[in-house]
C-alpha cells in the first residue's frame, strides 16, 4: 500500500529534518522544499496529496505559494504554519483555500488530527461534488431550499468554506434559517460523521455558563453527583454551533475566547486541561460591530469568530423561492398530519408571494402548517391562509409598481390577477416561461389565461402580453 505524499515547505533546516522524521513515523512519504519557488516547482512536478507550508519563506511568501498551488493543483490540501501573533495571515490563507493552520511550535497531536481530516476531505470530495450538483438541480442544497440568485450565492460560499476548519459567522434576520446554514456546513465537511452540537447562548444563565459549556467533575458543587461533559467537549471532533452569539455576556465571552485560542478547557472542579477539537459556527441577528461600540461585545472575540461571514437572505429578497418552499412544507405537514393535501391554489400562492414575510421562512412554515390543518380537501385555498394573508392585496407582486392603477380598493380578484400577470409579462419582456415561474403557475395555465383574456378583448394589440 503506497503512502500518502506530503510536501513539507520551510526555510528552517531543523524543521525540515525533525518534522520530516515525525511525518515519516506517522506513515507519510515526505519530500521537502526550502523556499517558495522550489515548492511551486515540486507541486507541478510531483502533485503531492498534502502540503505543509510555512507562511514566511524566501523568494515567494506562503500566500503567493498557496495561490500558485491552488491554481495549478487545486486538489492538493494545504495546512499552513504561522508564528505566534500572525494569526491574521493564517486566516487570510484559509480564505485563499488552505485547509487549516497551526501555530509554531508545532503540536504533533494536533498536526496528526489535521492530516487525517485533510485526507478524509480529499477522499470524498468528488463523490460529494456529484451529489451536490444533483441536489442543486432539484432546488435543494444540504438543509437549504431555493433556486433564487441570493441562495445560489450563499451555496457557492458554503461550498468554499464547508470543508475547511475556518470559524464561520452566519448573520441574518430571525427566521432565515441560520441553523440550517450551520448544519449544511457541518454535513458538507470532513466532520459530518462527528457530533453537531447546537447551543442557544441566550438560554444559558451566565452563572451556569461555565458548567454547561465546560462540564464539571463529580462533587464540584452541590448536586454534581457525576462527571458531566459540557457542550464544548461533546462537540469535540465535530461542530459547535453557537446561536444568538450576541447575547453572550462579557464574562462568558472572555472564557470562551480562551478556548478558541488554546483549544483547551478545564471542567468545573477539575485540575487537568482537556484538549478539544472543535469547528465553531456562530450565528447572530444583532449587529456585533454596533455591540462592540456599545461595550456589549468584545472586539477580540469578534475578530476571532468573524473569519468567514455568511448572510442568510430574508425571504422578501427571494420571493421566487416561495412556491418551492411552500410546496415542500405542504408535503411535509400533509404527511405529518395524515392529510390528503396535494396542491396549493394559484390564488393562495399569489397571495403568499405578495407577502413580505417579516418572520421569513419560519413564518412561511407556520402558515403552511396551519393551512394543512384547516384544509378539508386536496387543495389549499385562499380561505385556508391566515386572515391577514387571505385579505391582502396582490396588485404589486412581481412588478415594479405597487398599487393597482385605477381603483385598487374596488378591484375584483380576477382583475387583480390579470393586472399581476400583465405586469409580470411586461417586466420579463414577454417571456412566458419566465413569467410563469415568477408567478408560481404552470406555463399551460398562463397560456390558458392569456387565451381567455384575448377572447374577452382584454389584450392590447402589440403589448408584451398579447405576443403569442
Amino acid at each position: 500500500m503506497s503512502k500518502h505524499h506530503i510536501l513539507l515547505v520551510d526555510d528552517d533546516p531543523n524543521i525540515l529534518t525533525t518534522l520530516g522524521m515525525r511525518l515519516d513515523a506517522m506513515g507519510y512519504r515526505v519530500t521537502t522544499a526550502a523556499d517558495g519557488e522550489g515548492a511551486v516547482l515540486q507541486v507541478e512536478r510531483e502533485a503531492p496529496d498534502l502540503m505543509l507550508l510555512d507562511l514566511r519563506l524566501p523568494k515567494l511568501d506562503g500566500l503567493q505559494v498557496l495561490a500558485a498551488v491552488k491554481e495549478s493543483a487545486p486538489d492538493v490540501e494545504v495546512i499552513v504554519f504561522t508564528a505566534q501573533g500572525t494569526v491574521e495571515t493564517a486566516v487570510a490563507a484559509i480564505k485563499a483555500g488552505a485547509f487549516d493552520y497551526l501555530e509554531k511550535p508545532i503540536n504533533t497531536q494536533r498536526l496528526g488530527i489535521l492530516l487525517d481530516q485533510a485526507m478524509v476531505r480529499r477522499g470524498y470530495r468528488k463523490e460529494l461534488g456529484r451529489l451536490r450538483s444533483t441536489l442543486k438541480e432539484m432546488g435543494r442544497f444540504g438543509h437549504l431550499f431555493g433556486r433564487s440568485e441570493p441562495m445560489e450565492q450563499l451555496y457557492a460560499l458554503i461550498e468554499q468554506v464547508a470543508d475547511t476548519n475556518a470559524t464561520v459567522l452566519v448573520t441574518g434576520e430571525s427566521g432565515t434559517g441560520k441553523e440550517l446554514v450551520a448544519r449544511t456546513i457541518h454535513d458538507m465537511s470532513s466532520r459530518r460523521n462527528a457530533p453537531f452540537v447546537a447551543v442557544n447562548c441566550s438560554a444559558i444563565m451566565s452563572t451556569l455558563w461555565e458548567s454547561e459549556m465546560f462540564g464539571y467533575e463529580k462533587g464540584a458543587f452541590t448536586g454534581a453527583i457525576r462527571q458531566h461533559a459540557g457542550y464544548i467537549e461533546q462537540a469535540s471532533g465535530g461542530t459547535l454551533f453557537l446561536d444568538e452569539l450576541g447575547e453572550m455576556s462579557l464574562e462568558t465571552q472572555v472564557k470562551f475566547l480562551r478556548v478558541l485560542e488554546t483549544r483547551m478547557l478545564k471542567r468545573v472542579g477539575g485540575a487537568a486541561e482537556i484538549s478539544v477539537d472543535i469547528r465553531v459556527v456562530a450565528a447572530t441577528n444583532r449587529n456585533l460591530e454596533q455591540a462592540i461600540a456599545e461595550g456589549k461585545f468584545r472586539d477580540d472575540l469578534y475578530y476571532r469568530i468573524n473569519v468567514f461571514t455568511l448572510n442568510a437572505p430574508p425571504l422578501r429578497e427571494r420571493r421566487v423561492d416561495v412556491p418551492l418552499l411552500a410546496d415542500g412544507f405542504m408535503r411535509h405537514y400533509a404527511q405529518t398530519y395524515g392529510k390528503e393535501v396535494r396542491e396549493i391554489s394559484e390564488d393562495a400562492m399569489t397571495r403568499m408571494k405578495a407577502h413580505d414575510w417579516p418572520g421569513n421562512v419560519r413564518e412561511l412554515r407556520n402558515v403552511l402548517e396551519r393551512a394543512v390543518i384547516v384544509c378539508g380537501g386536496n387543495v389549499i385555498e385562499r380561505r385556508h391562509l391566515p386572515p391577514h394573508l387571505a385579505a391582502a392585496s396582490v396588485a404589486g407582486v412581481g412588478a415594479p409598481g405597487g398599487a393597482a392603477e385605477g381603483r385598487p380598493e374596488a378591484a375584483t380578484i380576477g382583475e387583480m390577477e390579470r393586472m399581476l400577470i400583465f405586469r409580470t409579462l411586461d417586466k420579463v419582456g414577454g417571456n412566458k416561461t419566465q413569467a410563469a415561474r415568477l408567478l408560481g403557475i404552470s406555463l399551460k395555465t398562463l397560456h390558458n389565461k392569456l387565451a381567455r383574456y384575448r377572447e374577452e378583448g382584454l389584450l392590447e394589440p402589440g403589448s408584451e402580453q398579447a405576443k403569442a
